[in-house]
């Protein structure tokens, strides 16, 4: 009598194991459509409770703090990837979420959970590209965005949203000009060529 070892689906295990750590992740990646834009869009969203007070918990609200779509995507999924890379849970296993991000369409619909460094690189690069029309300077505020410690994308995304609306403009005006340089600066290329490498 032979015993049949019951299977295993993989992808399934996988998809239950980022569902219970989305539900505790201080930060979510939510892929996702709207109406209003170019399928697919990336919401970051930051895991609050009612007190405003961040908390790695089950408990608070998910708050939008940015989002991404159209050319935008497509210049930052190079980056996107590589931040999401680091993403690991309790254990420190890797969450592998850069298969979700492949070289061409983005099928996966649905959340995935980030660390504190991820989800506010992330915010970061989606809250200061919202003004930019030129994808070179896009795509070299994200590298250099990519490469803050942990502390400085903290710092830096508090310092952009948390000081009321004309300070927080203000403070999104600078960093895109200290990131990115100035609209039709011939050295924005240059600059992107070393870090791409």
């Amino acid at each position: 009598m032979t015993i049949v070892k019951p299977k295993i689906d993989l992808d399934l295990e996988q998809q239950r194991r980022l569902r219970r750590l989305v539900a505790q992740a201080p930060w979510v990646l939510r892929i996702t459509e709207l109406k209003d834009k170019p399928a697919p869009v990336l919401v970051v969203k930051e895991r609050i409770t009612d007190d405003n007070e961040i908390r790695v918990s089950k408990k608070g609200t998910l708050r939008d703090r940015g989002l991404l779509y159209g050319q935008s995507l497509r210049t930052c999924l190079p980056i996107i990837r590589l931040i999401v890379t680091g993403v690991c849970d309790e254990a420190g296993v890797p969450l592998d979420l850069q298969r979700f991000f492949g070289n061409g369409r983005i099928g996966f619909r649905g959340n995935l959970p980030l660390n504190v460094e991820a989800g506010a690189k992330l915010s970061l690069i989606f809250k200061l590209q919202e003004r930019v029309s030129y994808f070179d300077r896009v795509e070299l505020i994200a590298w250099r965005v990519e490469r803050f410690t942990m502390e400085e994308a903290v710092y830096w995304l508090t310092r952009a949203t948390q000081f009321g609306k004309s300070a927080n403009r203000w403070a999104l005006a600078g960093m895109r000009l200290m990131l990115g340089g100035q609209p039709g600066d011939t050295e924005v290329g240059e600059m992107l060529e070393r870090l791409r490498r």
